[in-house]
């Protein structure tokens, strides 16, 4: 398995850790905030957004294909637990809804989405999520892999002292050395925002993996099972150098908004999709009072950092 790099849970401050100097130490048992693809992808698209979620934690209401999204990817997980002779579409199937009373068991208020267990949108989603499990079929026999490992969590500090996180779907090892990663896509964003996004998560888990295990994966594999389509894509280490400039960019931007809670707003066609237009100036709004840098330790992603 991919051993992920340690860092220290140290209690500097994590305006000075990144550079600044005037940051006061963090609480005891609070870490310093890590930057994930998810967060990451917030500031660009949004800082604002990237405030009330990652600053604020403000709730909110995951939609059903979401949902849908992370019981796929824990029956993909639970399926490579399987013996390879047994990763077949009805083996899938049966996982599908032991995977979704799971999901129930950990966040009760996820039954909210349908009319109880007998509603009859409930039977209509699980089908949904049986025809995404029979696309992945389409794709690859997962009875000729082993991969090293699924739902990877990785972490590493860079020499500036930003620290990145995040999950892997899938990791596989060739006999050779040769390094794959593997992300499942489920959701219905157009194309093209869609690839664009993903190629850049894909990204942020290449430079992680170069940065714990010293070396660049030679493929990042999407598979998109709404469409039974995939994209294979071949980094090198100077895009990768120059993707660690990138996301050192958008670090500093989110530090120099945190010392004064200027998160400012980006209107686009994805506020449509925002469960935050009641506090948005753009829409009317006020946002609720700064609580003021650093934020706690974000944690695990969550139903809605499986958007895609």
């Amino acid at each position: 398995m991919v051993e992920p790099a340690r860092t220290s849970d140290s209690t500097r401050s994590e305006l000075a850790g990144a550079g600044g100097s005037d940051g006061a130490s963090l609480p005891s048992g609070r870490r310093r905030p890590a930057l994930s693809p998810s967060r990451a992808g917030d500031f660009k698209q949004c800082p604002l957004l990237y405030r009330f979620r990652a600053v604020d934690r403000l709730p909110e209401t995951p939609t059903r294909a979401q949902v849908r999204g992370t019981v796929v990817h824990s029956v993909l997980e639970r399926m490579f637990a399987l013996p390879a002779e047994q990763r077949d579409a009805e083996h899938a199937r049966d996982l599908l809804e032991p995977a979704w009373q799971d999901l129930l068991a950990e966040q009760p208020e996820l039954a909210e989405l349908f009319d109880g267990p007998e509603d009859p949108q409930l039977r209509t989603w699980l089908g949904s999520a049986t025809r995404l499990l029979d696309s992945y079929f389409e794709l690859e026999d997962p009875r000729r892999l082993e991969p090293e490992a699924c739902e990877l969590r990785v972490e590493t500090e860079l020499d500036s002292g930003l620290l990145l996180r995040g999950f892997i779907d899938r990791v596989d090892v060739a006999p050779t050395g040769e390094i794959r990663l593997v992300d499942y896509k489920t959701g219905a964003a157009p194309r093209q925002i869609g690839e664009a996004k993903a190629m850049f998560q894909m990204k942020f888990y290449a430079l992680v993996l170069w940065r714990t295990r010293g070396e660049v994966p030679k493929q990042l594999l999407l598979m998109y099972l709404s469409d039974g389509q995939s994209l294979a894509y071949a980094p090198d280490e100077a895009e990768l150098r120059r993707f660690e400039r990138t996301l050192e960019a958008i670090w500093q931007a989110i530090l120099r908004a945190g010392k004064t809670g200027d998160f400012r707003p980006n209107p686009s066609k994805l506020c449509d999709y925002c469960d935050h237009q009641s506090r948005c100036p753009e829409f009317g709004g006020t946002p609720p009072p700064y609580p003021g840098w650093p934020e706690p330790d974000p944690g695990q992603e969550s139903v809605l950092d499986r958007t895609d």
